[in-house]
């Protein structure tokens, strides 16, 4: 259903790999090489808990970003935020997990189905979190368990697939 809905020209493309691997980066490159106009970067971060560590990545990303990138803060609803004919980042879908941990699989891969409806440019970044050991807490393992899931819708429909580490991209859709 998805890939009937594609327009051509019309890119999805998702970026993935472990903390600190410079898929935002890659990201960034990528999104502005789509679109002669500012694209707009779609903040998932929920700032209200308070962690002044994350406050200064957030920072940072932002002073990178800030003259290349319009900004959106979107923590759970990201398709409401977009329009058609635009280009966008969504950075990062593992925060927009994070922040919608409440919901259902099924719901997440409908809000996921709804952006890719949308006729614009949309450049995903996930996190890699699907290597390590099944995590013994309840939270956690959903966490990862819907980031794997999740990482799987995405690249299932996106155009182009990227995994990243240590700054090298390794297309491999």
């Amino acid at each position: 259903m998805i890939n009937s809905l594609k327009t051509e020209g019309i890119m999805k493309v998702l970026y993935f790999g472990g903390q600190k691997s410079g898929k935002s980066n890659a990201a960034t490159a990528k999104i502005l090489s789509l679109t002669k106009r500012q694209p707009f970067y779609v903040a998932t971060y929920d700032n209200s808990f308070d962690d002044n560590a994350m406050q200064d990545r957030v920072d940072k990303h932002q002073e990178v970003r800030q003259s290349q990138l319009h900004t959106i803060e979107a923590p759970t609803d990201i398709a409401n935020q977009l329009q058609a004919g635009e280009s966008y980042i969504i950075d990062c879908l593992s925060m927009w997990i994070f922040n919608n941990l409440a919901c259902s699989e099924h719901t997440l891969c409908e809000q996921l189905s709804a952006i890719f409806a949308i006729d614009c440019d949309v450049v995903f970044v996930l996190n890699d979190v699907n290597h390590g050991v099944i995590p013994m807490d309840s939270q956690s393992r959903r966490f990862v368990d819907f980031s794997g899931i999740i990482g799987q819708f995405v690249a299932l429909h996106c155009d182009e697939v990227y995994r990243v580490s240590f700054g090298i991209e390794e297309r491999l859709k």
